[in-house]
């Protein structure tokens, strides 16, 4: 079985990023790669500090990974600042059948700022063209492009086809930060619009979306199409946040 390879910042409570990347992999009995972009130390409710690491680390993490085994899908999580946001670019261009899903981590749950404008800019610019699957929730995709938080489906939607314009092959825009009973995501492609509905669970989780996106890898790394993968996350998804309640 190909291996996922993991790009993404630690998180100190084990809530997040790479922490919670493994322990879904794990979960999904898929094998795991990592290439660290930065060091955080955060809390339940507040990022404390974080340290980036030098791009050319990071780059070699990721040649690395590729000359260890065979990669059969590559979650992108928090990159840090413009230069490593470059660096993982010019990487994964080396390795372009590969399906890359990108989770585009800008915040922290508390408010703490992970990717800063440089970095945004060249992500849509640089890494953004070509990615299998984007995976912004709502708020996301409203600093991505730079516009007002959608207030409605028709609203998201509109945003989800401008990010599928700027070169991503696919875009999964959640709908957990929206409101009604049910949680709708909207996952958009060239050959349409599907809409994944399921009711709206009260608890929360730290790392939700972090499952979510290591989720849909480990399933393109088994061969699940990308519909089905996005489907079958979103239910670990839901089964995580039920065992909250």
């Amino acid at each position: 079985m190909s291996a996922v390879l993991l790009i993404g910042g630690t998180d100190s409570s084990g809530g997040a990023g790479l922490a919670r990347d493994l322990r879904t992999l794990a979960a999904l009995d898929s094998r795991a790669l990592c290439a660290v972009t930065a060091v955080t130390a955060q809390t339940d409710c507040a990022l404390c500090a974080a340290e980036v690491m030098p791009p050319e680390l990071v780059q070699a993490q990721v040649e690395a990974a590729f000359a260890t085994c065979t990669i059969g899908a590559v979650k992108v999580g928090m990159l840090g600042n413009a230069a490593v946001v470059q660096a993982v670019a010019d990487a994964l261009a080396q390795h372009g059948a590969v399906p890359v899903v990108l989770d585009p981590v800008l915040l922290s749950t508390s408010g703490g700022e992970l990717l800063e404008e440089g970095g945004r800019r060249v992500l849509m610019e640089d890494l953004l063209p070509g990615v299998a699957l984007l995976t912004p929730n709502i708020p996301e995709a409203a600093a991505l492009l730079g516009c007002a938080v959608a207030a409605s489906e028709t609203q998201a939607l509109e945003q989800a086809r401008e990010l599928l314009a700027r070169g991503a092959r696919a875009v999964l825009l959640k709908g957990g930060h929206a409101s009604g009973p049910e949680s709708v995501d909207l996952l958009l492609s060239a050959q349409g619009l599907e809409r994944l509905s399921a009711p709206r669970i009260a608890g929360t989780l730290r790392g939700s979306g972090c499952a979510l996106a290591s989720a849909i890898a480990a399933y393109l790394a088994q061969g699940v199409p990308l519909a089905a993968a996005c489907a079958r996350a979103k239910n670990y998804v839901g089964a995580l946040l039920k065992q909250r309640l």
